[in-house]
């Protein structure tokens, strides 16, 4: 590409290298520290509501700068050539197939203000000799500003020709439209959709967790069709990693049926609550997605979850660090204890404090269970009589993240 700017000397150049190879190593922290701030000044509220969507975001981030950085290792201080490969396109052409169009250069200022204050601490941390410094921060303050600017391009260039390709996107957009709470009418939903919605609906959200697994996901879609006749089916294709699902009918869904289903194929699930009409449509779809950005934010890797087993958890845990301090101030030492006390305290919740039930549901002997809840109880700095339902809200935390740890707090 055309260069504009002098090159750095060889003083500079050796600097600029080495500081990119000590910024390399970390370089996923960083994207981390980049990813939210540039996310959210996009002003996409699409794509901040699919957990899918905001890791390829999050990926596109750690892409850009590994390229920015290997390529100032290889030749130091040059313009830097974007590198917009399948998964940003791909990336790409999902958000164009949803109508989200994301201010790439508003998101690109953000991702330089926060960029940028950590290249000059590092700057500033490894260079002592001023003259150095200031030859450094001009070379690389160049550069990084025209990789801004040439990004922006390229990625508007690859909105566009994106788009043109796209014929089939009327439906996606149109249920886009929808979850986003669009004024639209059931009569025109449903001959736009060929789906009915006067009728009682349950959404879910299949996802994968690595690129390139379509066809898992396309696989699980086939089995689920198979797995409820009668019923209406529509489905999404949200992204390369995700699809949104609709299931309908006159009657209520055996949700367990659909587990035993789904927990088979290499694919993750989340369900809403179920509603009834354009309403429900809306709902329930909504509560999936924010099943599936918990589980993300918390790093559970929970195959199979529904919504409403999960909402309080979902209000007390909006923040990982969060979580922590709630199950530390609610379980203290019985969050470092065996599983099982937990499992039997909760169970014993769950069946409205009746010890046979619980028996019945762990398939132990009574006894056991009274034991388990008592040392349980014995260890749990919130007592199960004094506040239940923030002790069972502790515990469904730790059955949902079995890893996360009170005492890894800060």
């Amino acid at each position: 590409m055309e260069e504009l700017w002098a090159p750095p000397s060889p003083a500079a150049a050796d600097m600029i290298r080495s500081l990119c190879e000590r910024l390399l190593t970390g370089a996923d922290a960083l994207a981390d520290a980049i990813s939210e701030p540039a996310v959210r000044a996009q002003n996409a509220p699409a794509l901040l509501a699919d957990a899918s969507l905001l890791a390829e975001d999050r990926e596109q981030n750690r892409s850009d700068l590994v390229q920015w950085l290997t390529s100032n290792i290889q030749h130091p201080g040059i313009r830097v050539d974007p590198y917009v490969g399948p998964r940003t396109a791909a990336y790409i052409r999902d958000l164009v197939s949803r109508g989200i169009a994301p201010d790439y250069a508003a998101g690109w200022r953000a991702a330089l203000a926060v960029g940028w204050r950590g290249w000059l601490t590092e700057c500033v941390s490894q260079c002592s000799d001023p003259d150095l410094l200031v030859e450094v921060l001009d070379t690389s303050a160049h550069s990084l500003v025209q990789y801004a600017l040439d990004s922006v391009s390229v990625l508007r260039e690859a909105t566009l020709a994106a788009a043109m390709g796209n014929a089939g996107a009327e439906a996606v957009a149109l249920i886009q439209l929808i979850a986003g709470g669009a004024p639209v009418t059931q009569d025109f939903v449903e001959e736009r959709l060929s789906y009915r919605m006067a009728r009682r609906h349950v959404a879910l959200v299949l996802w994968t967790d690595e690129p390139h697994q379509e066809g898992f996901l396309d696989k699980a879609v086939s089995a689920l069709r198979l797995a409820v006749p009668g019923r209406a089916v529509l489905v999404a294709r949200a992204s390369g990693a995700s699809r949104w699902i609709w299931l309908s009918g006159p009657d209520i869904i055996d949700l367990h049926h659909i587990e035993k289903i789904l927990v088979n194929e290499r694919v993750r699930s989340a369900v809403g609550k179920p509603g009834h009409g354009l309403e429900g449509f809306r709902s329930s779809h909504q509560d999936a997605l924010a099943a599936q950005a918990m589980l993300t934010r918390l790093g559970s890797d929970r195959q199979f979850t529904v919504y409403a087993e999960f909402e309080l958890v979902d209000s007390l845990t909006k923040d990982r660090p969060s979580a922590q301090r709630f199950i530390a101030s609610t379980l203290g030492p019985l969050a470092e204890a065996d599983e099982a006390l937990q499992q039997a305290l909760l169970t014993y919740v769950q069946c409205g404090f009746n010890t046979t039930r619980a028996a019945s549901r762990l398939y132990l002997h009574r006894n056991t269970v009274e034991r388990r809840v008592s040392k349980a109880n014995e260890l749990s700095l919130v007592k199960v009589e004094d506040n239940p339902t923030n002790v069972a809200a502790a515990l469904m935390v730790l059955d949902l993240v079995p890893g996360i740890s009170a005492s890894s707090i800060s």
